[in-house]
């Protein structure tokens, strides 16, 4: 019979590769803006918050805060990486400049930010629980937070009746990648990790249901303008990863 730790650790194992799937997403706009060799209309500020994200949680998967959560870590720690990358092909290619400064500000303010809930973790808990509560809660607020671009999203389906900015891939994966780390969460509890992902996979749900609804009444669109729309809903989608975890 399978134990509990590896069933966890199995789940974990699918939850990192739907998530890294999902990181994967903004790839074919960056490769156009790499191609045109021009960031044309491109929004940063989704990857910035994915960044902020993604340090959140590998912070609280580290032995220091939340032992036995490698996987979380692992996850976001790839999509840290990943969501650098594509902010440094955005810099490269911002011809205006003006863009580079702004994302290098808010890096800095992010780091500074980070290192300021480190300190205070370290220096104000001496508990895995009390640590565990003080930086998952950070965690999970700004979850809370980034949920307000699906329900952005959702409004407009329902005023349009269109699913256009709402690709049915996107809210598939995200819908699985909430559902699976909540089982994470589930196996050996983890409240954070539920509540991020529980409201993720809610999200994915609803999603599922206005595409069900709405397909119909969509228009056809461009590939370009279809990529745009990957791009940004992947990076405000939520669930997450979360960022993912």
């Amino acid at each position: 019979m399978v134990s509990a730790e590896v069933a966890r650790n199995i789940v974990g194992i699918i939850g990192n590769v739907i998530s890294f799937g999902l990181f994967l997403s903004p790839v074919p706009t960056f490769y156009r803006i790499w191609k045109r060799k021009d960031v044309e209309e491109f929004q940063y500020i989704p990857y910035l918050v994915t960044v902020m994200n993604c340090l959140f949680w590998v912070f609280y998967g580290l032995p220091i805060v939340k032992p036995d959560s490698i996987l979380v870590v692992t996850i976001n720690g790839i999509g840290l990486v990943m969501e650098l990358i594509y902010l440094a092909i955005f810099c490269l290619y911002d011809k205006g400049k003006k863009g580079r400064v702004q994302v290098a500000s808010w890096l800095a303010v992010e780091v500074v930010f980070l290192a300021g809930l480190v300190l205070a973790t370290l220096l104000g808990f001496h508990t895995h629980a009390k640590r565990t509560l003080f930086v998952g809660i950070f965690c999970d607020v700004f979850n809370v937070m980034m949920y307000t671009s699906p329900l952005a999203i959702m409004k407009k389906v329902i005023t349009t009746k269109s699913v256009e900015f709402m690709p049915l891939s996107l809210s598939l994966a995200n819908f699985a990648n909430g559902c699976i780390w909540t089982a994470y969460a589930l196996i050996k509890f983890d409240l954070f990790i539920l509540i991020s992902n529980g409201l993720g996979a809610l999200s994915g749900a609803v999603q599922l249901i206005l595409y069900a609804r709405y397909y119909s009444t969509t228009p056809k669109r461009s590939k370009d303008k279809a990529d745009v729309v990957k791009a940004s809903e992947i990076q405000l989608s939520g669930s997450n990863a979360e960022c993912r975890a």
